[in-house]
């Protein structure tokens, strides 16, 4: 069965989203790394536009003296940047990481031109220099958002000792001390800190996120291409059953000798066309298979369960097996053989057998309306400081119970991002998933999954979920 492949499966996925995690997987990172260029010049625009309303609301509705004409230099060249870049590349382009940063650090200075003519820190508009770096934080390396916050700060500390006056009425002097000045200075410095910390951490979740996701497709492609294999040798097994057999009686009549010229060519002939129909049944099953095909596409519901338990009976935990209908004349379904449900159902089975003292049970009750599967396990259940956040991606590490003893360094990680895949997987199928401790006063964890029944069932006049 294809399933039995899904622990070492279930095991290489694991450490491929801990790599991803922990940085391993760089292209995907550096992939995710990578700034769309009309994503850069549309913030530009906008920046601009702001910018604009801004210098032209001052100086022409409340009437305080600026240099309009540097102002408006400044902003025509953020402009002139956004034209030069719109001409010199396609909209669709992806810029490399080292070149987004550059157009950045551009924003930050024309940024902290304008604000040198407007006042400095002393113009509330200064904390636009978050603006860059979070976006930096989000999308570029580490080593370029360290940069661009170095340049800030350079930044935000020239703009508060060297700017010209703050624009304001000639008539009410403003005199701002020099300990606000200085309050201001720390809170844009610490807001470009918390803010670019912030993104960074959020982007980090999301790429290492978005890594395993990848990992569970292929894992997930290649236990259809396994199920489709298995299929595929139960075909060939039956249909070059006759070609094969009348095959073997020709030879040991060729054997045995003694037959005329006709009969011999009679017997070459037939062996020549049942070996052209050995070809011809090979050829039509190595083409991919339907999605209609019974042989691999549904199973029925005690089947498929066999099929996900089957792997993890080398532990040393009994399974027991529970199957029956919660109403009169139900018959038992069959469900499509889908890798999510595979899947989905053998991570939380591994998971109940690593944590179990000596048996797990997995009970299925079906009606009309809904599959129910519970599975349960004997161990020491989830810790309540654990709970609330499972089928979340919430990482920790644990000893195997199987080898503790015997590989004391051994460890598994448990509720992580594994966990949480199982559990985003299976209500893809429009399951529910309740994870939950016990309660029936023995100890142990417990995992119910709800499934309505026309959901999951292969119906023939339905074709096959994608």
């Amino acid at each position: 069965m294809a399933i039995v492949e899904d622990r070492g499966s279930m095991n290489w996925l694991r450490r491929r989203i801990l790599a991803a995690g922990s940085g391993a997987n760089a292209s995907t990172v550096a992939e995710a790394g990578r700034v769309r260029l009309q994503t850069l010049v549309l913030l530009r625009w906008l920046a601009i536009a702001g910018q604009l309303v801004a210098v032209l609301l001052v100086n022409l509705v409340f009437d305080f003296p600026l240099p309009l004409g540097l102002c408006l230099t400044a902003i025509a060249a953020s402009a002139w940047l956004n034209v030069f870049l719109t001409l010199r590349y396609r909209s669709t382009v992806r810029l490399p990481d080292w070149q987004a940063a550059v157009y950045f650090a551009i924003d930050l200075a024309q940024l902290a031109v304008l604000l040198f003519l407007t006042g400095g820190l002393q113009n509330p508009f200064a904390l636009l220099f978050m603006a860059p770096v979070t976006i930096s934080a989000t999308t570029l390396s580490l080593t370029s958002t360290v940069l661009l916050l170095i340049l800030s700060f350079f930044y935000v500390t020239v703009l508060a000792f060297f700017h010209m006056p703050l624009p304001w009425r000639a008539d009410e002097p403003l005199s701002i001390p020099f300990l606000y000045l200085l309050g201001n200075w720390a809170a844009i410095s610490l807001g470009l800190v918390f803010m670019a910390a912030y993104a960074w951490r959020i982007s980090q979740e999301s790429k290492r996120m978005s890594a395993a996701l990848s990992a569970t497709q292929f894992v997930l492609a290649r236990a259809q291409r396994l199920s489709a294999l298995d299929g595929l040798a139960a075909a060939a097994a039956h249909e070059l059953g006759t070609p094969l057999g009348t095959i073997a009686l020709v030879a040991k009549e060729l054997q045995r000798g003694g037959l005329s010229d006709a009969e011999m060519k009679e017997d070459l002939a037939l062996l020549a066309s049942q070996a052209e129909r050995c070809k011809e049944i090979l050829s039509r099953l190595s083409r991919e298979p339907k999605g209609e095909d019974a042989l691999y596409s549904r199973l029925p519901l005690h089947v498929l369960l066999d099929e996900v338990v089957s792997p993890h009976r080398d532990l040393d935990v009994r399974f027991r097996i529970s199957i029956a209908a919660g109403e009169d004349d139900v018959r038992e379904p069959e469900i499509w053989r889908r890798p999510e449900i595979l899947y989905g159902l053998g991570n939380f089975i591994e998971n109940a057998a690593d944590f179990a003292r000596s048996e797990v049970a997995v009970t299925v009750v079906y009606d009309h309306r809904r599959i129910a599967l519970t599975i349960v396990d004997d161990g020491p259940g989830f810790a309540p400081e654990v709970i609330e956040k499972i089928g979340e991606p919430y990482v920790t590490t644990r000893p195997r119970a199987a080898t503790a003893a015997a590989e004391p360094d051994s460890e598994h990680e448990g509720m992580g991002l594994g966990f949480f895949i199982a559990k985003t997987l299976l209500e893809r199928t429009k399951a529910k998933v309740e994870i939950a401790n016990r309660d029936d006063g023995r100890q142990g964890a417990m995992v119910r999954v709800l499934w309505p029944r026309e959901a999951i069932e292969a119906d023939s006049a339905f074709p096959r979920p994608a």
